[in-house]
């Protein structure tokens, strides 16, 4: 009669974790996702769960099924099972459903990453480019368009997609924003890019994911989408009212060290950071 109970608490024991992490759902911004990018990313994880959920059920329903039945009973005391030499039908079927769990996930997954190497399908209009450089510890945001740099912060137009053409001065690092989308690595000498868009105004905590030093915590940088209108108020706004982006200036934003957000109007784009790179 304990056999029940012992696999009650069995059971009970192994979905604390889940019941404990199901009441942190708010707390975990890739679970609220604000862009169309972030929506399928989401939409991935939640088929990922669905599967694992339904291959951790199965697991437990089998285990139950077999504990109960073919537990020690009085009166199959001294009983001797059969020699079995296998079984094909059963070693043919818990072949095949791993498979078939492995294509489910993978197919869906292919998709999405191939989709997310172009602009959002919804986007209408012509997308923004900004150049992000990632540096010890601080966020450079380079504006080649608009003539703007700014730094531990970014500004974007909502409903509008947003190619970030990522690089590194120093160590390797990654750009992260949870509610918007997944990350990319941030590399010296290599220019790799990010599709990201924000269905609504809205203030999006962005973050560093690769660990690159004692300043590593404070690598946080904040993503501002605002109404179309207002982004180009706040373009004019920088162009007439921010202090130009001068080399020694760039120089210093490259140094090892913290600073806060920062706003500046450049006449051309930074030197690239490969070229520092090889000045430094």
């Amino acid at each position: 009669m304990q056999h029940p109970k012992r696999f009650g608490k069995i059971l009970l024991a192994s979905l604390l974790p889940i019941l404990v992490l199901a009441g942190c759902g708010q707390q975990i911004q890739v679970l609220h996702p604000a862009g169309p990018v972030a929506k399928q990313e989401f939409n991935l994880i939640v088929w990922s769960f669905v599967l694992m959920f339904l291959v951790v059920l199965a697991v437990f329903v089998l285990f139950g099924y077999v504990i109960v039945k073919y537990r020690a009973k009085p009166e199959n005391e001294g009983y001797q099972p059969p020699d079995v030499h296998g079984n094909k039908k059963l070693e043919t079927i818990w072949t095949v459903i791993p498979i078939l769990v492995v294509v489910a996930l993978a197919i869906p997954t292919v998709a999405t990453t191939y989709r997310l190497q172009s602009p959002p399908k919804s986007a209408t209009k012509n997308p923004l480019v900004i150049d992000v450089t990632s540096a010890d510890w601080k966020w450079l945001f380079s504006y080649p368009q608009q003539g703007i740099e700014t730094v531990n912060y970014v500004v974007i137009p909502a409903g509008q997609p947003v190619k970030f053409q990522l690089n590194a001065i120093g160590p390797m690092n990654s750009f992260w924003v949870p509610q918007l989308g997944g990350m990319e690595m941030n590399m010296p000498g290599k220019e790799l890019g990010l599709w990201l868009q924000a269905n609504k105004a809205g203030d999006y905590l962005g973050r560093s994911a690769n660990f690159s030093g004692k300043g590593f915590v404070h690598m946080t940088f904040h993503v501002l989408s605002k109404p179309e209108h207002d982004f180009g108020k706040w373009v004019q706004q920088v162009k007439s009212t921010a202090p130009p982006l001068s080399q020694e200036k760039y120089q210093s934003l490259l140094q090892q060290g913290t600073v806060g957000q920062q706003t500046y109007s450049t006449n051309a784009p930074p030197p690239k950071p490969e070229m520092q790179s090889m000045k430094m």
